[in-house]
């Protein structure tokens, strides 16, 4: 065995410690409407919550409904965290993101949104997600990105996976993060 060897073995284990590639890929989701209420939420096909990526792009639509009304979102947010729901510290940064009519942040990952329209989503709905190499480095949890119209680069979300039944929960999303100034908000455009 050469010197070279060693080293390829040992590259070869801490690949094989760091958890199965996903690779690059990606999922589109469509929707004619936005959900207004949990009901509505839950009977949109996705919400079978069986891939990370369902529950990825039902989580944006509830974060829409949060910037709408901040008690039925929290609703669809709780579900789509299953077991852990919202605490104090997380509603109250969600009522810190939609300050200062910053209502338009979830809408931002809708196809077509973009500060040159206001981030006004074309119709249908419709979210791309994507994975890349790292999304299931980490046993149990699926780290996925979507893309967002005011920003450079596609934005993370975190999903875990439930044993017991195989379904897919929010458990940390990084959506509602600063993004360009919408046309109409921005004093310099």
């Amino acid at each position: 065995m050469g010197i070279f060897d060693k080293l390829n073995q040992a590259a070869m284990g801490s690949a094989a410690a760091a958890g199965p590639s996903v690779g690059a890929h990606w999922e589109t989701f469509t929707f004619a409407a936005l959900p207004e209420s949990l009901a509505q939420l839950q009977a949109i096909p996705e919400a079978a919550l069986a891939t990370p990526f369902q529950t990825a792009a039902l989580t944006v639509l509830a974060l829409c409904a949060c910037a709408a009304d901040r008690t039925i979102g929290a609703e669809m947010l709780n579900w789509l965290r299953g077991p852990r729901p919202l605490t104090g510290q997380d509603l109250s940064f969600l009522h810190d993101r939609f300050r200062d009519g910053k209502t338009y942040l979830p809408f931002t990952y809708f196809a077509g949104a973009s500060p040159d329209n206001n981030y006004t989503p074309a119709r249908p709905y419709t979210i791309h997600i994507e994975s890349n190499h790292v999304s299931g480095a980490e046993p149990g949890y699926m780290k996925l990105l979507i893309p967002c119209g005011g920003a450079d680069a596609p934005r993370p979300i975190k999903l875990r996976q439930r044993g017991s039944d195989g379904k897919w929960f929010l458990w940390e999303q990084y959506l509602l993060v600063g993004v360009r100034t919408p046309k109409a908000s921005d004093p310099w455009a």
